[in-house]
């Protein structure tokens, strides 16, 4: 088999370019099989493998340790598992350095960290700017993993960070830090030391200019947990969620509010989300889910006479596409004209729109803004918008009436009080 240094695919038989990535001269030998003869898939020396009956395993306990952080151990189902390794990616300055020094501080034991990308000063810094004392962490800037994995076995931690694998090499490796080859090996390292020594590795990744986790995708397959934080870099919120868990649930996701002490959780999003919220026209209140969590948010919708030939869309939180594709119901099955007016979304406290279950809202605000009629304060907004203006069913709807009646929300519009968006503004 060939495989591309750049991005990891393989190919039965070398070529010079990778029809994957489009690299030249990137693709190398793996194994090294004489040409026209089959592989050998087993051996003749080989041992029988153990055999199990499953009906009389025994069920292992999962030792965990919390990490002190509410909404960390939130989303990892109680705290870090002994032995586990966990991946934690996220944009340049989202907060992982962050989040991890207080992670560093909150374990109890002795913590090693170890960076690649910043010097003794610049980490003690940052625990000095947190308020937190660094003498339960032991440092290095080393980034071979060999001379770490030999340290972290003297030192016995109860926790090793490396910060970020794209800065870490293999000795003996003839590849280039960051690399596929390079990134996958030292990972292979680690997952063999957490294994071995029963202490759990927290690794930061990087991601590319498209969001994804830089690397190859097999490094995402290897680890236990895959942990992202994602925000916007403009708002203080940040929203860490788990898209892999081998021990717990990935239904839960934690809300951080970014402050100059370091990531505060936020027990109560919803309240948070609405403390400064002023009811008016193009204001309205919906209800997302993160996971398994409610969220209520605030949807405001801003209209203009447009200037210009080809009228504005912007939105911010909210898929821009998906915003043209209701402006054309409302017009179509509103009569709203809105083929001359500039429209501006924006999902308040930064966070991201994805799911359809906002459709009704983003319409009843547009609504709002035009007529200028303003929705009751107390008014919560579910739904999604089909294309003939019906408003349709959204999954887990009484988790949402729950949490909107939890906040004194009692005017909801929903599939269950609606059936055409014509009837948002009359109710």
């Amino acid at each position: 088999m060939f495989s591309c240094s750049k991005c990891d695919y393989q190919y039965s038989k070398w070529q010079g370019r990778c029809t994957e990535c489009g690299g030249w001269g990137t693709l190398s030998e793996e194994g090294g099989t004489a040409p026209g003869k089959a592989p050998s898939l087993t051996s003749t020396k080989a041992k029988p493998a153990p055999v199990l009956a499953l009906s009389a395993a025994s069920k292992a306990q999962v030792s965990r340790t919390p990490s002190g952080l509410s909404e960390l151990d939130r989303v990892l189902s109680g705290g870090l598992v002994a032995g586990s390794v966990t991946l934690l990616a996220g944009e340049p300055g989202i907060g992982k350095s962050t989040l991890v020094a207080q992670l560093a501080h909150a374990i109890p034991g002795l913590t090693y960290y170890v960076s690649g990308e910043e010097s003794e000063g610049q980490v003690l810094l940052r625990f000095n700017r947190l308020g937190l004392p660094p003498e339960s962490i032991m440092f290095s800037n080393a980034v071979e993993i060999g001379s770490i994995l030999a340290a972290a076995k003297a030192q016995k931690p109860s926790l090793l960070i490396i910060d970020s694998i794209q800065t870490m090499m293999v000795d003996g490796l003839e590849a280039y830090p960051g690399t596929p080859n390079a990134v996958r090996a030292a990972t292979s390292e680690l997952i063999n030391y957490a294994k071995s020594s029963n202490v759990p590795v927290l690794i930061i990744g990087q991601v590319t200019k498209d969001g994804g986790i830089a690397g190859p995708k097999t490094m995402e397959h290897l680890v236990d947990t895959l942990l992202t934080l994602e925000g916007d870099p403009d708002s203080s919120y940040r929203i860490l969620r788990s898209t892999k868990n081998r021990f717990g649930s990935t239904d839960e996701v934690g809300v951080f509010e970014m402050t100059e002490s370091g990531m505060m959780a936020v027990e109560n999003p919803s309240a948070k989300f609405l403390a400064e919220r002023v009811a008016g026209a193009g204001s309205v209140v919906t209800c997302i889910m993160e996971g398994s969590r409610p969220f209520l948010l605030e949807v405001q919708a801003l209209v203009d006479k447009s200037l210009f030939a080809n009228p504005v869309r912007r939105t911010s939180g909210f898929d821009a596409s998906r915003l043209q594709m209701l402006l054309a119901i409302l017009s179509k099955r509103c009569g709203a004209r809105t083929g001359d007016l500039d429209v501006y979304v924006n999902v308040v406290g930064g966070m991201k729109i994805t799911e359809k279950a906002a459709d009704l809202a983003v319409a009843a605000a547009i609504l709002s803004a035009i007529k200028n009629v303003a929705l009751p304060k107390d008014a919560v907004v579910i739904g999604e918008l089909g294309l003939g203006g019906e408003i349709r069913s959204v999954p887990f709807l009484d988790r949402r009436l729950k949490e909107a009646e939890r906040l004194g929300c009692h005017t909801l519009l929903t599939p269950k009080t609606l059936k055409n968006v014509s009837e948002v503004l009359g109710k």
